[in-house]
């Protein structure tokens, strides 16, 4: 997948989530390269996430908060908990090689139903129920729907609110020390350094209004770790914590992949929220 060729660090350190936008198209060029890295993607497991390029209508609300430039990305699977889970890993990837490539995006879930519908079909014999206003709906749902989807485009500074502009600056730069995501007395000190390396990428990863809600385990030996969050975690208004695990799931591995270790990487489910497992 170009691993060797794209800065995925630099890409980790600069991507930032967008919430003004210049409405102009991204060049084909870039679009045809998104495209095909997407298609050539090696995933370090069995997933069903699909991928798909859409042209938006900035005078349509897509997004509850801002215009939507005119092109875009949505990542559909199966809903059960591991293919949310895999969403996030899998976009995320995407995600950071459009960062690489000069792009602004956004992982959003709140998406308008219908006008994504509109735009680009993709519920078949779901379109005749009732639709949720924003998302595909809260829970495990029949189906391979839309989870999150993404706006593609150059980032406007001048059009950021006031609100996003504290919030960029008060809460979503601020991130948690390895140490604190830590599980069962593993401290940073003991932690070889590589290992060490790729908590830090893990712990920048985008997590629902900052929530950072992982959590890393560790095997004595080192050979084991382990991504989820604590049983029963709830968001306040994001119905997919784990999507954002997948996300801290996908810059862990790139860490290591940046460090030349090879890893199993396997996922499952346990009491409602995704486990991802590294033996490394």
């Amino acid at each position: 997948m170009m691993f060797t060729t794209i800065d995925w660090e630099n890409a980790i350190n600069i991507r930032r989530s967008a919430r003004s936008f210049e409405m102009r198209p991204v060049e084909e060029s870039k679009l045809e390269l998104l495209q095909s890295f997407a298609d050539k993607m090696e995933i370090p497991f069995d997933h069903d996430v699909k991928i798909r390029m859409f042209k938006a209508n900035m005078d349509k609300k897509l997004y509850t908060v801002f215009a939507s430039p005119p092109d875009g990305m949505a990542f559909l699977a199966n809903t059960d908990t591991c293919s949310v889970a895999a969403v996030g890993f899998v976009g995320e990837l995407l995600i950071l090689y459009a960062t690489s490539l000069g792009l602004a995006t956004c992982w959003y879930g709140h998406y308008a139903l219908s006008e994504l519908e509109r735009i680009m079909p993709h519920l078949g014999k779901y379109a005749e129920q009732p639709m949720p206003k924003w998302g595909y709906g809260k829970g495990e749902t029949d189906g391979e729907r839309a989870v999150c989807i993404t706006p593609l485009g150059y980032w406007q500074k001048e059009g950021v609110r006031f609100f996003d502009r504290v919030t960029e600056t008060f809460i979503s730069y601020k991130r948690k020390p390895v140490g604190a995501l830590l599980e069962n007395g593993m401290t940073e000190e003991s932690l070889p350094a590589e290992l060490l390396y790729a908590f830090d990428l893990a712990r920048k990863a985008p997590s629902a209004a900052n929530s950072q809600h992982w959590r890393f385990g560790v095997s004595d030996d080192f050979k084991t770790i382990t991504i989820t969050m604590p049983v029963g975690y709830k968001h306040m208004k994001w119905e997919h914590p784990n999507v954002d695990l997948g996300i801290c799931a996908c810059h862990f591995w790139l860490g290591l992949r940046l460090k030349g270790i090879d890893c199993k990487v396997s996922l499952s489910e346990d009491q409602g929220r995704a486990v991802w497992k590294f033996e490394v």
